[in-house]
This record gives C-alpha cells, structure tokens and sequence, in this order.
C-alpha cells in the first residue's frame, strides 16, 4: 500500500542510531506516522523539523503497518521561525496540539487554516490573534466547539462578554454581570467580523478562553497537560501588556 500526499511535520522521535519515527498531519490522509531511514543524517534532519511544510510518501505492505515514509521540503517555516522565541513557541504549541487529532482521520479545513495561520508567522501583529481562532477550530473539529453567537441565558446575540466555563456557551454582559468573576472573558474579535481587532490583552483572554476548554476536554482526560510552548507563548504576550 502506498499514498502520496502534502503535510506538515509535527513531531520527530529518535529511532535506532541512524532512524526518526516522524509524525505529519496530512491534507488528505490526516495524522500519520512513519519510519524515516536515515531520519538522523545532517542531509535529512533539517527537513524534519515541527512545522515544516512537506510533501509525503507512505508506503507499508498493510495499512494498519508503521510504514516506511519519505519526506520533501516545500517551507521550512521551523528554519523561518528561529530568530523570534515567541514565534517559535506558537509554531510549536499548534504542532504539539496537533498530536490529539485521530490517527489516519482527516481534517482537511483544520489542515488549510494551519497553513494559513503559518503563512503570517513573519508578521507578529497578525498571527497570535489567528492562533486563537486556529484553537477554536481545533476544539470544533475534536468534538468540542463552543457556542458563542448566542448567550446562553437569553438567546440575544448583543454585547456577547462571557463564556460559561461550565458549557462554553457565550453570556450577554447584562446576563452575565452577576457571575462575572465566574465566567470566562469572550473578546469580540473571536466572534467574527472584519472591524473587531483585537489588542494584546485580547488575544491573552482568548488564549485563557481556548486553553481552559482544551485542558479540560482534550489534555486532561489523556493524562496529559498543555504543552510548555504555549504557557511560554503566553507569558511573552503578558509582558507586552507591561
């Protein structure tokens, strides 16, 4: 059995001496994993850095098989991400995130809006506020989406200011002033629209927001906790509201 296919390298373990076991979240065939020969060699190695965009080929002789994999480099946005530690740290916390996706199960609009958001790595007053929405469209697609068109409360869709952290469904200011320092901050520019921009202290809010439904729902029951990348992500962007 064999497959070719475009991904995105998100995660790279040792294999024997010379070896890598590589994981790559494809476009057509989802998360997969496979052994790269030769994995370890100064000519491969750069290619098989988190985040890099790739082309792949799989083969096995059975699909459910580890399967031997081949990789290409079309973007090494790993390499373009080296001179900024905050960009580093958010193009490694999507990787590591990536890992809850299902095995061999794909998400092809999860796959374009991950190429787009890495294709504004360059500009720091753009990307942050896409990695959020980016969470969101992560906690949609495992299952996990939150409700923030309507609040809970009322079924009104004005002045949207909280998320229950109980359902993750949005709470109108008036509704929600009562239990506000129960709920969880909603920043406007999460809800959409071209004229919503969002300031550093939003896109902390929305960071707080999608971080809190993913360790409760995705990490947590795994026995696992957010990735180290993303808390460091988050403690550069708290600086910058000094």
């Amino acid at each position: 059995m064999q497959w070719t296919d475009e991904g995105i390298v998100i995660a790279v373990r040792p294999h024997g001496e010379t070896s890598a076991i590589v994981e790559v979240f494809t476009r057509q065939q989802g998360r997969a994993l496979g052994l790269v020969r030769g994995g370890r060699s100064r000519r491969i190695r750069p290619v098989l850095q988190a985040g890099n965009h790739v082309d792949v080929t799989w083969k096995a002789r059975l699909e459910e098989h580890l399967g031997q994999m081949t990789l290409e480099l079309r973007c090494g946005y790993a390499a373009q991400s080296l001179d900024s530690r905050m960009e580093l740290a958010g193009l490694s916390s999507m990787c590591s995130l990536l890992r809850y996706l299902p095995e061999r199960d794909p998400h092809r609009n999860l796959y374009e809006v991950t190429l787009f958001v890495f294709s504004f790595f360059d500009d720091v007053d753009v990307w942050p506020a896409l990695m959020a929405r980016w969470e969101l469209e992560l906690l949609e697609e495992l299952g996990f989406g939150l409700d923030l068109k309507t609040c809970a409360a009322t079924g009104g869709t004005e002045d949207l200011r909280y998320v229950s952290p109980r359902s993750g469904c949005a709470v109108s200011g008036e509704a929600g002033a009562p239990y506000a320092d129960k709920l969880l901050k909603l920043p406007g520019f999460l809800q959409g629209g071209e004229d919503r921009q969002a300031t550093v202290t939003d896109i902390v809010d929305a960071l707080e927001l999608t971080g809190y439904f993913l360790s409760r729902d995705v990490v947590e029951p795994r026995g696992d906790v957010l990735p180290e990348t993303r808390e460091r992500l988050l403690g550069y962007l708290r600086k910058k509201m000094m």
